[in-house]
């Protein structure tokens, strides 16, 4: 693909290198578009912001009581993102970014209404030329899908039933799943990169009695950390970079100069020397974190997107794709009076600063946290081969994404029998690592094998060049969204409970996902 306006610097600043990747051999659509001058703000240099000095903002708490409808509206707001800069405009839920987190009982049905009280124009660059962004739409559009909860298809946010400014929309989620971490977000045919770089974003946490009774931490020593990225121009705006085509910006993937925890950028935690839970989550539109603690010191991982894994698994890293989520056990004991930084790769995230002392800690992290029986190969019904493309050859021409070939508007073509168990074979025929993600349902990861991509774009017959490679410990539990690395075959095992309709599954890098790298399926 042809760098986008911008995509030098971003380089400098650490996006992976993926970001200008060829497209398979024999991939190729062209329009012959042309590529005007496009211009790129003064960009913020972040190592003028000093570190540390703002707290880490902790979004409000709501606990929805039976009966009760939530009220939250999607509204334009201004946050200060660091102590050294000018408020920013953003778009929230609630007042912030991230909103409100959502704390819910497993089984006790929730409802929201959600409110658009956003502008009528948007303030990032829309393209016209994408699928779900004509013209003829409203600008500005909304819709809420909550990731990883089992909801009626009329529920879960489907991204043609969006609505616009003045506009309200109520949705149950029943709640009939185990305890996890789940998030919500704006979910619009696409503008929905633009909607989430924007802050449309929150965290949903899921709870049951087993999770309540094993003894972790809780309260007060339970916080999210919402990762996210932004490019930030030097007044501290948002800035969302372009493909250079003036009637066409959409660009394939968008990294920022500064991350972001919870809203703000390099905070710092006052912690106790004692026990922290941590619900993280990857909001970001491309960016993947590698997350550690400062000189390798290890954490412990007791969760991933789809609730508690069987057992604690230590790491001294971990590596999160957009849309996935880990639950956290950090240990400070014996650190008082020190601090030290969470990092991505080399780069500080922010910094625990542990207090002086020891305090009695009554919290603990069980040997065993759940039962999380292996789902029998032989238990699935239909097994399904779908490929990952991407199509370019001009360099000026966006490229193309699509998923096993199919545009969004094609006929349906995955119909799962509701109850019945499948096996998905992700065929990733791309340089990238795609993050997938299915609607409504959760699924465990059978294992990844590397296989000859050239072989099979040439004869459609998959040849493998190595062994099949089992899930890691902490990829081994329930999943809603993982990674699918090039040049592999991924196979996913997903049992279709719930609820019958229409439901989406799609790649969770935004920029993917909101050109066509998403398409719609069924439960009959």
């Amino acid at each position: 693909m042809g760098l986008m306006a911008g995509a030098s610097t971003l380089r400098a600043l650490g996006a992976p290198m993926h970001m200008a990747m060829p497209a398979p051999k024999g991939n190729s659509l062209c329009k012959h578009a042309v590529a005007d001058q496009a211009v790129v703000p003064k960009l913020l240099d972040p190592a003028r912001l000093t570190p540390f000095v703002d707290a880490l903002p902790i979004p409000d708490v709501l606990r929805p009581q039976s009966g009760q409808t939530l009220r939250i509206a999607m509204r334009e707001s201004s946050q200060r993102l660091h102590r050294d800069l000018s408020p920013t405009r953003v778009w929230t839920y609630g007042n912030t970014m991230p909103g409100p987190t959502i704390d819910a009982r497993s089984g006790e049905a929730v409802h929201v209404e959600w409110g658009n009280s956003l502008p009528l124009k948007h303030f990032l660059p829309v393209d016209h030329n994408i699928c779900g962004a004509e013209r003829d739409k409203p600008e500005v559009r909304g819709v809420v899908h909550v990731h990883g909860a089992r909801v009626p298809a009329t529920d879960d946010g489907y991204p043609t039933d969006w609505f616009v400014p003045g506009q309200s929309r109520r949705q149950t989620y029943p709640n009939k799943q185990d305890a996890a971490t789940l998030w919500y977000h704006d979910h619009t045919m696409g503008i929905e990169r633009l909607n989430l770089y924007a802050g449309l974003f929150g965290m949903y946490l899921l709870r049951d009695e087993h999770e309540l009774s094993l003894g972790l931490p809780h309260g007060e020593h339970e916080l999210p950390l919402v990762l996210t990225d932004r490019l930030l121009t030097e007044d501290g705006q948002l800035y969302y970079p372009v493909s250079g085509v003036s009637d066409a910006p959409w660009v394939p993937e968008v990294f920022g100069n500064v991350m972001l925890v919870n809203g703000a950028i390099l905070p710092r935690l006052d912690v106790q020397a004692r026990r922290y839970r941590f619900r993280v989550l990857n909001a970001a539109n491309g960016r993947f974190f590698r997350l550690s603690l400062h000189g390798q010191r290890p954490f412990m991982q007791i969760g991933s997107d789809q609730g508690l894994l069987a057992s604690p698994v230590p790491q001294t890293s971990l590596f999160l794709a957009p849309g996935e989520r880990a639950d956290l056990v950090i240990d400070f004991a014996g650190l008082g009076g020190t601090a030290i930084e969470l990092m991505t790769d080399a780069l500080p995230l922010m910094q625990f600063k542990v207090a002086a002392g020891q305090v009695d800690d009554t919290s603990r992290v069980p040997a065993t946290l759940r039962d999380v029986p292996r789902v029998a190969e032989a238990s699935a019904t239909n097994t399904r081969l779908l490929t990952i493309d991407e199509y370019q050859d001009c360099v000026a021409d966006p490229m193309l994404m699509l998923l096993d070939g199919k545009h969004w508007q094609d006929p349906v073509s995955e119909k799962p029998t509701l109850g019945s168990t499948e096996i998905w074979s992700f065929l990733n025929l791309t340089e990238d690592t795609h993050p997938i993600h299915l609607h409504l349902v959760r699924f465990q990861i059978l294992d990844r094998r590397p296989f000859d991509v050239d072989k099979y774009l040439s004869s459609k017959t998959i040849r493998y060049t190595g062994p099949a490679q089992p899930p890691p410990p902490h990829e081994a539990g329930w999943k809603d969204t993982a990674q699918v690395y090039p040049g592999m075959v991924t196979r996913y095992i997903i049992t279709f409970d719930g609820y019958k309709g229409r439901y989406v599954w799609h790649c969770h890098l935004l920029e993917h996902a909101s050109n066509e790298m998403m398409r719609p399926f069924e439960v009959v």
